[in-house]
């Protein structure tokens, strides 16, 4: 059988999302293949908010999640394999599930090394942004 992890993450983000709360995702930020501010990392884990309105180019499919945000004031880009999420609710009242371990995450971790999605780096704050230009 297919992993559950896809179809479960996407239809509780979009179930949290569609009820005016804000989606957070449980990481397991010791896993290979991770891209996450080390700095708020603790015990190994690290919380991320994924709401629409916090996040930049972000992308969601069968592999990873891919965004860019702001940590601290400092543009990131982050990429979480889909094995490395543990769990997704939301903020407001807690609604949402943690993810069982499937094996076939497993197998894969062990015998192929994860495929980065490509995420566009975020302009930096002093970039001039392109404008409007009169042509004769």
């Amino acid at each position: 059988m297919l992993v559950q992890r896809p179809y479960l993450l996407t239809a509780f983000y979009n179930w949290i999302v569609d009820s005016e709360c804000t989606p957070h995702i449980i990481v397991d930020a010791t896993q290979s293949g991770v891209e996450v501010p080390e700095q708020f990392v603790e015990d190994g884990k690290i919380v991320l908010n994924i709401a629409p309105r916090s996040v930049m180019q972000f992308s969601m499919d069968d592999d990873a999640v891919a965004f860019n945000a702001r940590f601290s004031g400092q543009p990131m880009q982050v990429y979480v394999p889909l094995y490395a999420i543990e769990g997704i609710y939301a903020r407001e009242n807690g609604a949402g599930t943690m993810f069982p371990e499937e094996l076939a995450y497993k197998a894969l971790e062990e015998t192929t090394a994860p495929i980065k999605a490509e995420v566009t780096q975020m302009p930096s704050p002093n970039t001039n942004r392109a404008g409007l230009k009169l042509v004769k």
